[in-house]
């Protein structure tokens, strides 16, 4: 695209540069993750501390970040929450950072059940939030991938959100991305941000990565961002990474590659009012004739 076409199209490029007076600095960690627990918790650790130095107040995990992704690994690197490893680690590490952590998702033993959760903590350590994965990622694509996460996996029945310095947040693992039910009903409560820790792979990835991220970021005038395990094109389930933050205009702010890595970036909630305000569907919706509503 040209940049005159750019600059005719694009409402953010008639915008004053503003002070982000009103925001929220995050960080979106891709982290490389193998088969050793230890090391992967360390690394997640490590890399907490080294976003808190570049000043993040909130750092995100991906999607089994302290386990290889497969449905022959949730047994053996199950943990409960939050009484388990991952879970204490993770609640210190939040405390001696005083950052908000998004605990990406590591495979939780619940009774019987086995789920694939995301935990969130507070800059004491709080257990802020607990998300069980709604939609399990049981696909078939002929001579491309098939993955059944039913097969071991129980599946959450909450919507989740949760408040941090005055932001609501919701939280979505992967597949969740591509229900856009989920995420108008988290911002019917009111978020301003929605996150995601997930691993497409590499079909799925190039495909619809990006595309949701921005879909669901335009459909409810938010940010949305995607935070992935780096790609190890050795492991059995191979990641297409790209960890990236999308702005509520559906504009892709900032994007990792498919190798280890750190995304840093002011989320503007200025943003978020600016484009209800200026494209008010909010307002405009028959809710007189459809409406989506939440049942538990």
């Amino acid at each position: 695209m040209s940049e005159s076409a750019t600059d005719a199209v694009h409402p953010r490029f008639l915008r004053k540069p503003r002070h982000y007076v009103n925001a929220l600095k995050v960080a979106l960690v891709q982290l490389s993750v193998g088969p050793d627990k230890a090391k992967n918790l360390a690394a997640a650790v490590s890399e907490i501390h080294k976003a808190k130095e570049k000043g993040a107040q909130l750092v995100a995990l991906p999607e089994c970040f302290n386990s290889p992704y497969g449905t022959k690994y949730f047994e053996e690197y199950a943990e409960e929450v939050p009484s388990g490893l991952t879970s204490r680690t993770l609640s210190q590490a939040a405390a001696e950072a005083g950052v908000c952590v998004v605990g990406g998702t590591l495979p939780e033993r619940r009774g019987a059940a086995l789920y694939n959760t995301c935990t969130v903590w507070g800059g004491r350590g709080e257990l802020l939030a607990t998300h069980r994965k709604m939609h399990l990622f049981d696909i078939d694509i002929p001579n491309k991938i098939t993955f059944k996460e039913s097969e071991v996996l129980s599946a959450g029945d909450q919507i989740t959100t949760f408040d941090y310095q005055g932001i609501k947040i919701g939280i979505g693992i992967c597949y969740d991305l591509r229900f856009s039910e989920m995420a108008h009903l988290m911002a019917k409560q009111g978020c301003s941000l929605l996150i995601y820790p997930g691993a497409f792979n590499m079909t799925t990835g190039p495909k619809h990565w990006e595309l949701l991220a921005r879909a669901r970021a335009n459909d409810e005038q938010l940010w949305v961002a995607l935070v992935s395990p780096a790609r190890d094109t050795t492991a059995g389930y191979v990641a297409w990474g790209h960890s990236l933050l999308v702005d509520p205009w559906a504009t892709v702010v900032d994007q990792l590659s498919e190798g280890p890595g750190t995304l840093v970036a002011d989320v503007d909630l200025n943003v978020v009012e600016e484009v209800r305000s200026q494209i008010p569907i909010r307002v405009q919706r028959r809710t007189d004739i459809y409406d989506t509503i939440q049942k538990k």
